[in-house]
């Protein structure tokens, strides 16, 4: 699964290279296949430009030979540690982004990628989030740590010499501390993205009549409508809504 691609000189803008489609890495996990089919139907449906949607299969991974850690009790999906390899996947080129599949996109990936800029290693939504539940999704135990949420939607600069630390040598090994909290950086390496980007169901709030609260996408960090548990959650008619369209869409290429 290590995309390797000979080098291509072409114009860049604001960090991004325009001639090639951004690379967005998804985590996945079996549990949420459907969670993953509806994240990137809402950025296919609403992207102005070219993405290439690369999901992170665990098991792929493993037959490949990059990932080879044992699951620790306090990680809720496969991709806990292995997004920490998405510089790698992206050959340490360009910038690339990884999110994780219980999001839904309602806005142009084109207005998050034009927010780039290349002076910073990682870009992110920089949450003061302290989760009052004590589980999410199916039962997983939430644990709170400094910096939680950061990590799950990262504009990666994958060719900052910083982010080459980033090894499947190192992803395997290192503590959950020092990659969650992207402790291989100094703090001014690190950008801010508008929390809307990372809009976190049952935290974030829409102020009334205030268009920069509205979310562009949403987190269903405690557990999404694809859980039973978690069927009437705030936004769920949102997702539900998109995930009708993506299965209508995905019936009507298997009949044609």
């Amino acid at each position: 699964m290590s995309m390797r691609n000979g080098k291509v000189h072409s114009v860049t803008c604001n960090g991004a290279d325009v001639n090639k489609p951004f690379k967005i890495f998804v985590g996945y996990d079996p549990r949420e296949d459907l969670a993953f089919e509806v994240c990137r139907h809402s950025i296919l449906k609403r992207s102005s430009i070219p993405v290439e949607i690369i999901p992170i299969v665990q098991s792929d991974l493993r037959k490949s030979g990059l990932y080879w850690r044992e699951r620790g009790k306090f990680e809720s999906t496969e991709f806990s540690f292995s997004r920490f390899l998405t510089p790698y996947l992206a050959n340490y080129e360009g910038w690339a982004m990884f999110v994780d599949c219980d999001f839904l996109y309602l806005a142009d990936i084109k207005e998050l990628r034009d927010l780039i800029d290349d002076k910073y290693a990682i870009m992110c939504v920089q949450h003061d989030y302290a989760p009052k539940e004590t589980t999410k999704m199916d039962g997983a135990v939430q644990t709170v740590y400094p910096r939680k949420n950061w990590s799950s939607m990262v504009l990666y600069n994958c060719g900052h010499p910083k982010n080459r630390i980033l090894t499947p040598e190192v992803v395997n090994t290192q503590t959950g501390a020092f990659l969650h909290r992207f402790q291989w950086l100094e703090d001014e390496e690190i950008g801010s993205i508008p929390f809307v980007w990372n809009f976190l169901e049952g935290h974030n709030k829409v102020v009334e009549n205030d268009s920069t609260t509205f979310p562009k996408a949403i987190h269903y960090t405690r557990g999404g409508p694809w859980f039973d548990a978690w069927k009437n959650c705030e936004f769920a008619d949102l997702w539900l809504n998109e995930m009708e369209e993506y299965m209508k869409e995905a019936k009507k290429k298997i009949q044609e």
